[in-house]
């Protein structure tokens, strides 16, 4: 952080992780079922992709869907299966038109077959842009991504391709899905709950929080640009201590 003629320079993260929680609660403060929350939470992401570069972040990654979330209802699974295929046919053209590089991360074969056909093709539009880069977590658990993570892992030790007596805490992310990101500065998690609910585990461990009330779907580009706001004004150590 630098004062620049009395004016305060902020930081910004380049790497912005977020939990969008808080769509059922918003629904419902309406009298609107959950599914209605998913959806007005979903046209939220196009104004948070789109303020990033404004804000000078380089990396966007949101949690769309968790290993746990099989547990709700099957009307509530069946319709967001439906929103993630009916948000990528929609947005697939404005995404690269925006310059917007897209990602998926989390265990694949979980999904349906049209699901993952159109993240496919969603990665494969965009992988000539340059601009943000938006990672979308679906069917994603951080323990899960580790132990898959280790299990292909300890098939290349079984295969020779690689020495055990060389592994170091710089082995294990080369086998993450992240593994091209760098780690997030910062994870948000909205709508007042204060926990990270196994997400970007492994990835996190330096990364700074901001947990706040509101809900995702009022997660709007000035709230995004007041949390921006806060991190700027934090020093971040890594473990050390101030000179």
């Amino acid at each position: 952080m630098a004062q620049d003629e009395g004016t305060l320079v902020v930081k910004a993260p380049r790497h912005v992780a977020i939990i969008m929680d808080g769509n059922g609660r918003w629904a419902k403060m309406r009298g609107r079922p959950r599914l209605f929350g998913h959806h007005a939470g979903a046209r939220r992401v196009r104004e948070i992709v789109e303020a990033c570069p404004d804000l000078g972040v380089e990396y966007l990654t949101i949690f769309g869907f968790s290993t746990e979330n099989w547990k709700r209802t099957q009307i509530e699974v069946a319709g967001l299966m439906s929103l993630f295929r009916s948000y990528i046919r929609k947005e697939a053209r404005a995404l690269r038109e925006k310059n917007v590089r897209v990602r998926f991360i989390g265990d694949r074969p979980g999904l349906d077959e049209k699901l993952r056909t159109l993240m496919d093709e969603l990665e494969e539009m965009t992988s000539g842009c340059t601009g943000t880069n938006l990672t979308i977590a679906l069917n994603y658990g951080g323990r899960d991504e580790v132990a898959r993570a280790t299990k292909r892992l300890a098939e290349d030790v079984a295969a020779g391709r690689l020495d055990p007596a060389r592994i170091d805490e710089e082995t294990l992310p080369k086998y993450l899905d992240t593994c091209v990101l760098p780690d997030p500065d910062l994870v948000i998690r909205t709508s007042g709950e204060a926990r990270i609910s196994n997400f970007l585990l492994w990835q996190s461990a330096y990364a700074e929080y901001e947990f706040i009330d509101t809900l995702w779907p009022d997660f709007s580009r000035d709230v995004f640009a007041s949390v921006m706001e806060s991190y700027g004004q934090r020093e971040r150590r890594y473990g050390a201590v101030r000179a």
